[in-house]
Order: C-alpha cells, then structure tokens, then sequence
C-alpha cells in the first residue's frame, strides 16, 4: 500500500489531498477517513492509503494515519519547560513555605502578608509549569 503525508484537509469540506512518498498527489474524501479522523486530519500526518481510479484521477481508499503531525504548541510548550533540576528547586522551596503555613495555622494564625507574597509567586510558577 502507498504511503505519504496529509498535503492538506479541509474537514468542512470533506476532501483533501494526500502528497504520496513516490508519485503524484491523490484526491482523498472524509468516507476514506477512519471514524473521527475528518476532524483532527492535519497537513504533514503520515498515512497509509489504498488508490482507486476515480472519474478524475487517482482516489485514496481506506486511509490509515501511521502518525500524527507534530504539533506546533506542543514543540513551544516544550521549549518553555524548566528543567528538571530547577523545578526540583521550585517546589522544594514551596513545600518549605507551605509547611511555615500549616504551622501557622495549627498554631491559629493565618500566614502573613510578606510570607502570602512569597508563597503566591512560587505557586503561580508551578501552576503555570503544569499547564504547558
């Protein structure tokens, strides 16, 4: 079976076309996509398909998607990550701050104002590495 890469899909429209490894592109419809696949299809996944003469050309048949595109966010949020290390710094400081306030509290104090403005800016950091 032939293989090659989405070139583009539009899945409003249904149809799109497929840049095969050695030959011309192929026309290719949403009904030769597998159930789901219309909606996620992005130009540079890697397919498998079969090819079928259609009134206008060459058709893709039953496609198979041997792998996805690499995600352009996916490649950022990488390159924004900390390192293990320095995120081993992080949140052994906040685990060190966050136990200043359970003490506090046990003793019946809330933290204060200037251990709040420690705390807040070390949790945000940690937040904001999860969510990448």
């Amino acid at each position: 079976m032939p293989t090659g890469k989405v070139k583009w899909f539009d899945a409003t429209k249904g149809f799109g076309f497929l840049s095969q490894d050695d030959g011309p592109d192929v026309y290719v419809h949403a009904d030769a996509l597998p159930e789901g696949a219309a909606k996620t299809l992005k130009a540079g996944t890697r397919v498998e398909f079969g090819i079928a003469q259609g009134r206008r050309g060459e058709q893709a048949l039953s496609v198979t998607v041997l792998e996805h595109a690499p995600s352009v966010a996916g490649r950022q949020r990488a390159a924004k990550r900390r390192n293990p290390e320095e995120m081993e710094l992080i949140v052994e400081n906040v685990i060190k701050l966050l136990d200043d306030i359970r003490d506090g509290y046990a003793q019946g104090r809330p933290p204060t104002r200037e251990l709040a403005k420690k705390v807040s800016p070390a949790l945000r950091q940690i937040a904001d590495e999860f969510e990448l």
